[in-house]
């Protein structure tokens, strides 16, 4: 990140930064500026500093339906594009994003898509939002600890708090350690295990796209066309 700038709340969307404002004055939120624009001096950081809130800024706070929590960003070269589990068109899917979209195909009955930038779900109010939102390139989990789990439980405690007959959708432990932060008798809950393929045996035929519609149209909300990448 080229300054602390990147990290700022005007970054964020409207209803974000109205429903986030108390977090972005904490002292852990200045403390985790300061970190990363020392770390960014030092060696790459990812998703770069303008895609950092890319899930907050392609779903409005208004408009979730659907979370996906996911853990760290990708550490590679040109992943990670803030959204969890995504990746621009043209780079290589990951393995957990090819166990994701053999889930899709097989529950759907649909193509495997080509691109793997997951942008057309966050636009139809699926927030796909990573608990750790920055990483050092190559170091998975370097970022972890230094205060942006806070920051996201807040934003899961804000969701819950706020909003009703939001499906979050669960994938591995350390997602479904986040579900003490929701009300379950205002909210829907799926649970799976995570899709990466230490442990995708108990990922697949999990059936999530399609519960999470049923769930949707249950609750008189227009379903997510997965489909629209």
């Amino acid at each position: 990140m080229s300054s602390t700038a990147s990290t700022a709340s005007p970054q964020i969307g409207e209803g974000w930064k109205n429903a986030l404002q108390e977090e972005f004055q904490k002292p852990y939120f200045q403390e985790l500026k300061n970190f990363l624009t020392e770390e960014k001096q030092q060696i790459p950081v990812y998703p770069p500093g303008p895609l950092i809130f890319n899930a907050f800024n392609n779903t409005p706070f208004e408009d979730v339906k659907v979370v996906i929590l996911g853990q760290d960003p990708y550490h590679g070269p040109g992943q990670a594009n803030g959204l969890c589990f995504s990746v621009s068109t043209g780079i290589k899917h990951p393995p957990s994003l090819v166990n994701i979209f053999k889930e899709m195909q097989k529950d759907l009955n649909v193509p495997y898509p080509k691109s793997g930038d997951l942008t057309g779900w966050a636009k139809q109010g699926v927030l796909l939002l990573n608990t750790t939102l920055t990483v050092r390139q190559h170091a998975p989990a370097s970022h972890q600890g230094k205060g942006w789990e806070e920051f996201t439980d807040a934003v899961i405690k804000t969701l819950s708090e706020k909003r009703e007959g939001i499906v979050f959708i669960l994938w591995g432990r350390h997602a479904q350690n986040k579900k003490p932060l929701i009300d379950m008798s205002k909210h829907f809950i799926l649970e799976a295990a995570h899709p990466s393929p230490y442990s995708a045996n108990g990922f697949f035929g999990c059936r999530h796209f399609s519960k999470a519609n049923y769930m949707l149209m249950q609750s008189n909300q227009a379903p997510v066309n997965w489909i629209n990448l």
